[in-house]
């Protein structure tokens, strides 16, 4: 039987770290942006889709907020101003509080 490797810490894939220690790290910059029709988006930036699954967070928060959102460039999009709930979310999934900043 063989298991997959994780080329950055070394430990199999069902024990690697690296992306509980990317979450502990990582500067999150949520931020409110008005698109076309005056219709608020929430931007999630700073995180480094090599360490962490970008998409799999989306699906997360997109199911927990029930809203739609996609990513782009490493940054996630989500349709509605949802400020007031991501910080504690973004905590509950692994995020420090003081590594999140909402404007």
């Amino acid at each position: 039987m063989s298991q997959d490797i994780c080329p950055v810490c070394g430990l199999p894939k069902d024990l690697c770290v690296c992306g509980e220690l990317e979450k502990e790290q990582s500067k999150v910059i949520v931020k409110l942006e008005t698109k076309r029709y005056g219709k608020p988006m929430t931007v999630i930036e700073g995180l480094d889709g090599k360490e962490l699954d970008v998409y799999d967070l989306t699906k997360q928060l997109k199911k927990r907020l029930a809203c739609g959102g996609t990513v782009k460039n490493n940054a996630i999009m989500l349709q509605g101003d949802h400020r007031d709930r991501i910080r504690d979310i973004l905590v509950e999934l692994g995020f420090k509080e003081d590594g999140i900043e909402v404007y």
